[in-house]
C-alpha cells in the first residue's frame, strides 16, 4: 500500500500520527490476510513494534506485507512501513511489526485457512520463528485467564 501524509494525518510537528500509522498498517496486514485465507480475516493481536523515524507531511508512507505463517484458523503477517521522499526516491525504515488474524466465516466461527507455501529457506526460517511467537502469544493469554 502508499500513503501519501497530509496535514490531517499528522501532529503539531507534522509528522504522521502513529496511530494513524497503525491503522494503515493492520488495513494493510488485513488485505493480505484475507487474500490467502479467502474470508474476512479479524485481527487478534499486533506484537510489539517500536517507531524508528518518523514521516512527515508531504511525504509517502509504503507498507509492505507479507505472509510468515499459517496456523490452523490464523495467520501471522509481517508488515514493513517505510517512509519514502516522493521527489527524491529516498526511503528509511519507519516502523515494523507482526500482526495476527483469525479467518472467520460469515457466522464470524473460526475456520481452517490454507497452508503457507514455504520454497525458500528465509520462508522456513520465518516460519519457524513465527511458531515461536505464537506460542509465546498463547502462553501470554493462558497466564491472564
Amino acid at each position: 500500500m502508499t500513503e501519501y501524509v497530509l496535514p490531517i494525518h499528522a501532529n503539531i510537528h507534522g509528522n504522521v500520527f502513529g496511530g494513524q500509522i497503525l491503522a494503515w498498517l493492520d488495513l494493510c496486514a488485513a488485505i493480505c490476510a484475507q487474500r490467502h485465507t479467502g474470508y474476512t480475516a479479524i485481527t487478534v493481536s499486533i506484537d510489539e513494534l517500536q517507531f524508528e523515524r518518523p514521516i512527515k507531511v508531504g511525504q509517502v508512507v509504503i507498507l509492505t506485507a507479507r505472509m510468515t505463517a499459517a496456523f490452523r484458523t490464523s495467520v501471522e503477517i509481517l508488515v514493513e512501513v517505510e517512509g519514502e521522499e516522493a521527489t527524491t526516491g529516498v526511503r528509511w525504515p519507519c516502523v515494523s511489526a507482526f500482526v495476527n488474524f483469525v479467518a472467520m466465516d460469515e457466522n464470524r466461527v473460526p475456520v481452517p485457512v490454507p497452508p503457507l507455501e514455504l520454497v525458500t529457506e528465509e520462508e522456513r526460517a520465518r516460519s519457524a520463528a513465527a511458531q515461536g511467537r505464537r506460542e509465546q502469544r498463547l502462553r501470554r493469554r493462558k497466564v491472564r485467564t
